[in-house]
């Protein structure tokens, strides 16, 4: 049944690559009816995932329809087209950045174009700068203070759990993202053909007059508040990454204040637990026949949890943007960031749960392989992300379907939480998008290099996303293994 159940889930995939676009999200829930007619049990739908992308990509469009998209694109192309000659370190650098402050890989879509020019303009093969740029976009959220991805890693249910504050895991991520894409922007630059000229793909458009002339750029008329918006935006950005950090245990500037319930402490079983409520907090001490004494601890939780406060500060920031910058509703659901964002949730929401069906259903049989092999052998548990990832189609799906489970079967806590640095460590391995040629970054980068250097070979893993995709998350992952146990 087991081989049944592969079969479908790789065909469910295939299909979708196959079609393309949305169409992968579609094809997924084809594989949710067909694994739960083999007889498994559907798994979760990742909606926090989800939700988290729309209320970010819906900032976005408003910061667009702003006019702040424009700007930062504006920013990052004088930056580009002022050293033309290191485009394979500032490409990556600038989707990087995007990335990072937006907290989504498909700001990278405005930046494709003019990479492709540039490199076209240095007879630098677009395909080289373009693949490491799209890379970096998709690494960049495992470093992202608002990314769904590391929001989740944040939380109590993964590394929040084991007492790993936010603000920690931020400054190891970071740096090792970063320094994970340049060191294969510099391995790239060294080892790749970049003569334009000679690439037998472009000679041939170029006879057959296919390839566009480079043309003189032109400064583009920013709108009158597209500054103001982007000012906005990094605030909203700023007050999540305090208030995500103020509610870390190791914070803790935000305490836990909404009771919804009370556990029972009984003196026979949590003496010492029983003493102190008793003594400092002063409770009522019930007696009960059967088990004596006992107390009600009431539960406390947040008001605002990590989820809850990105989801509800994007939807604020859109508002005052919307507000502030006299932006044209009625034109937001028409933009290209809304679109690109709302296909990319319709392609989680099926693969996701395509893979969370597969991967739910043997739980048990990757709790034993993750107790036999990621205690003996670390990086083991980086190559499980990748592969999931490549599956899940999202770094925060990958991350919600297999961190917990890895913490349970290698039975981490807060007080026993030695091995963390592992989880800390592999989590950029999350971000093998790249490995089929499906992503809507990827594809662009395909559709809009008129050179015909970026192509996708006929056996659909021999792309130039394949080889820095690798490179990097390899690199950064073993920068992690490096920082991770220094800081925690």
């Amino acid at each position: 049944m087991l081989i049944a159940e592969i079969i479908v889930l790789l065909g469910a995939i295939y299909l979708g690559v196959r079609l393309g676009g949305i169409a992968i999200g579609y094809a997924g829930g084809l594989g949710v009816v067909a694994l739960t007619l083999l007889g498994l049990k559907a798994g979760s739908i990742p909606w926090d995932v989800i939700l988290i992308i729309m209320s970010v990509i819906a900032a976005i469009t408003a910061m667009q329809e702003a006019g702040g998209l424009d700007y930062l694109v504006q920013l990052a192309s004088k930056i580009l087209r002022s050293h033309p000659k290191h485009i394979n370190f500032l490409a990556p650098t600038v989707t990087w950045l995007l990335t990072v402050f937006a907290g989504t890989g498909h700001t990278a879509f405005s930046m494709i174009p003019v990479i492709t020019e540039v490199a076209k303009g240095e007879n630098i093969r677009p395909c080289v700068p373009l693949s490491i740029a799209v890379v970096a976009s998709q690494i960049a959220i495992t470093a992202s203070p608002v990314s769904a991805a590391v929001v989740f890693m944040a939380s109590d249910l993964a590394l929040g759990g084991l007492g790993i504050d936010y603000p920690t895991l931020l400054l190891i991520w970071i740096p090792t993202t970063y320094l994970g894409c340049m060191l294969t922007a510099f391995i790239m630059n060294m080892f790749c053909n970049m003569d334009l000229s000679k690439d037998p793909n472009y000679i041939k458009r170029l006879e057959n007059g296919e390839v566009s002339k480079t043309v003189k750029h032109e400064e583009v008329v920013l709108k009158p508040y597209a500054k103001r918006s982007v000012l906005i935006f990094l605030i909203g950005v700023l007050a999540v990454v305090f208030y995500a950090s103020a509610i870390s245990n190791n914070v803790g500037l935000i305490k836990p204040s909404v009771v919804t319930g009370y556990e029972t402490v009984y003196e026979s079983e949590k003496p010492e637990m029983f003493a102190q409520l008793r003594d400092e907090q002063k409770l009522e001490v019930i007696e009960t026949l059967d088990k004596g004494a006992y107390v009600n601890k009431p539960i406390k939780v947040l008001a605002l949890t990590r989820d809850n406060a990105i989801i509800s500060f994007m939807m604020m920031i859109a508002t005052f943007i919307v507000i502030l910058c006299k932006v044209d509703v009625g034109k937001l659901s028409s933009t290209s960031t809304f679109r690109s964002g709302m296909t990319a949730c319709v392609c989680v929401l099926g693969v996701a749960w395509l893979g969370d069906t597969f991967v739910s259903n043997h739980t048990a049989e990757i709790k034993s392989i993750a107790v036999e092999f990621v205690t003996s052998y670390p990086p083991v548990l980086a190559v499980a992300l990748f592969l999931a990832s490549m599956l899940l189609y999202s770094q925060a799906a990958t991350a919600k379907a297999l961190i917990p489970t890895v913490i349970a079967a290698l039975g981490m806590t807060a007080a026993n939480n030695g091995d963390a640095y592992i989880l800390v460590a592999s989590f950029a391995a999350v971000s093998a998008l790249f490995v089929l040629p499906t992503y809507p970054t990827l594809l662009g980068a395909v559709q809009m290099d008129d050179t015909g250097s970026t192509q996708i070979g006929k056996y659909v893993f021999n792309h130039p996303f394949f080889i820095p995709g690798i490179l990097a998350i390899a690199i950064t992952v073993a920068l992690g293994f490096v920082f991770a146990p220094m800081m925690l």
